[in-house]
């Protein structure tokens, strides 16, 4: 069995959403990225019409994501005066499917997410990020549940 911490995970998966559960998984997984010294991609999904429609109707950004471009590169700067190594993707699309794709491309380690606690009936309506990565990945995935707002 290995026990060399720094063998563990190399790169890890952040996926943002912009929002206060943001702050619960970058808390919980700062200690742990010091001590196997990994980088951590931060990954934000834009998934609203304009995001997925954008290249194909040639839409310019909207609001939504500039201020999804900005608030990646605000968390990319905080995290590297922490001294931690740190790189941002803002991608469009259906969330699960540019999370595991890119989480593939980037040869990372572990996934590390929020959720939000939804019940049972909840996600059926609401669907998962969380639950559909679970479910489609070969990777670890730690999911900390965010205190409801």
């Amino acid at each position: 069995m290995n026990t060399n911490p720094t063998a563990l995970y190399s790169k890890i998966l952040v996926p943002v959403e912009n929002s206060s559960t943001d702050a619960v998984i970058l808390d919980h997984i700062k200690p742990l990225a010091r001590l196997c010294r990994s980088k951590i991609l931060l990954v934000h999904v834009a998934d609203g019409f304009v995001a997925r429609n954008q290249e194909k109707l040639n839409l310019s950004d909207s609001q939504e994501i500039e201020d999804d471009r900005n608030y990646l590169a605000r968390l990319n700067a905080e995290l590297s005066s922490e001294g931690f190594e740190v790189g941002s993707e803002l991608l469009r699309g259906e969330p699960a499917d540019e999370i595991l794709s890119i989480a593939s491309a980037q040869h990372c380690d572990l996934i590390a997410m929020a959720t939000h606690g939804h019940k049972l009936i909840g996600d059926l309506i609401l669907g998962s990020v969380a639950e559909k990565i679970r479910h489609r990945t070969d990777l670890p995935v730690l999911m900390i549940k965010a205190p409801k707002e």
